[in-house]
């Protein structure tokens, strides 16, 4: 395993550091690394921004209009945009049906579906968890009933993220139930303006409207938008899952947040605790040895070595480090960081606050990353799932 960045590495890096130091508007940057609220015209500004450069799908290959960067230069792009304030993209589009489409769609649908998602001017839902089908997702019930040249799509989805914003939603729906559960789910393409979708925002503790349930009543969806065959769709949404643990895992926003909460406890006081810096200690190993196992995936597909099936195993790391940075800023702020006022997370407000500004976000951060070992696939599911995959 050879974790060394060659100078042809290095040089990538400063050139996309220079790049993004130059693009990434200031004030997007700046809620980003104080943990401010992020409007929807903040995450989709980015994402034209690297769209309009081609980077938007910086892991495309170049047959589908990405840079064709390889394994590292992917890594480096996405560490130096998050150390520099960039918001995480919207995964939905890019990293989640993207791969899909190329993988299984067929030409039309590639055309059709492809530059929007590239641009950043086409706005992505998951309709992947039902009410009763979280991590046992082979369950779904939302059915897609074949009339003629059309499917007749009935049924919810839950957990919805930002689908209030969704132009399109990507959807298992079941069209058979014969044989295994897995057997009868097919993979559908809905355009959310469709008559009989309806999204309902789900209000969080903090008062934001993060997930939404979405109903189909009766939904019209062209033939044309099943993506592979029908009642296949079970293999197509296992291969958008490795996209999205992978991505759940999220090492580089783990580094920029870490020195985040150096900050935080400098501030309060509470980084010459020798006690309360060991925790920071164990979580700073924690993120250094989940960036080592990146890397060594990175070094096995970078020497053609056949890489690890360890989607899984980055996501239960990757989310349980971010539940500990978030408790630990909770933990060095006190009871500055119980108090919430909505409006203290927008930036430049200017109302009295309860302790600095930077306590504002802590509570609500906290609480919102209780979910990061649930979505995606819960923890004590991928656990058994690298049982049996990696360890055998």
């Amino acid at each position: 395993m050879d974790l060394a960045f060659t100078p042809e590495e290095q040089k990538f890096r400063a050139d996309i550091r220079a790049w993004v130091r130059e693009n990434l508007p200031a004030d997007i940057s700046h809620k980003v690394h104080n943990a401010l609220r992020l409007s929807r015209d903040d995450m989709q500004r980015w994402g034209k921004i690297l769209g309009k450069k081609g980077w938007l799908g910086h892991a495309w290959p170049k047959a589908f209009g990405g840079p064709g960067w390889s394994a590292v230069e992917k890594h480096l792009f996405e560490e130096e945009c998050a150390l520099a304030g960039a918001p995480r993209v919207v995964p939905f589009g890019p990293v989640m049906v993207a791969p899909v489409i190329m993988a299984f769609g067929n030409a039309q649908q590639q055309q059709r579906f492809l530059p929007g998602i590239a641009s950043g001017e086409v706005w992505w839902s998951q309709g992947y968890s039902e009410p009763g089908s979280g991590s046992d997702l082979a369950s779904v019930k939302t059915k897609a009933e074949r009339q003629g040249n059309k499917y007749v799509v009935n049924g919810q989805k839950a957990w919805t993220t930002l689908g209030q914003y969704g132009e399109w939603i990507f959807c298992l729906v079941r069209t058979s139930n014969e044989g295994k559960p897995q057997t009868g789910i097919s993979f559908l393409l809905i355009d959310m303006k469709s008559p009989g979708v309806t999204v309902r925002p789900v209000v969080l503790l903090d008062g934001e409207a993060e997930v939404n349930e979405v109903f189909f009543d009766n939904v019209e969806v062209p033939l044309e938008n099943l993506i592979g065959e029908e009642n296949k769709g079970w293999t197509y949404a296992k291969h958008l899952l490795s996209h999205e643990r992978t991505n759940i895992a999220d090492v580089n926003r783990a580094k920029r947040e870490l020195e985040r909460l150096k900050r935080i406890a400098k501030a309060e006081g509470v980084y010459s605790d020798t006690r309360f810096r060991d925790e920071i200690a164990k979580l700073e190993v924690d993120v250094v040895a989940l960036e080592m196992l990146v890397l060594r995936v990175l070094s096995a597909e970078k020497s053609g070595k056949q890489s690890l099936d360890i989607a899984g195993l980055l996501k239960i790391r990757g989310s349980e480090i971010q539940q500990r940075y978030s408790e630990l800023m909770m933990l060095a702020a006190g009871p500055y960081a119980l108090p919430l006022i909505y409006e203290a997370m927008e930036a430049g407000w200017q109302g009295d606050a309860i302790g600095a500004a930077y306590c504002a976000p802590l509570a609500s951060t906290y609480f919102n990353l209780r979910k990061t070992t649930i979505y995606g696939g819960s923890n004590e599911v991928q656990r058994n799932i690298v049982s049996q995959v990696v360890l055998g």
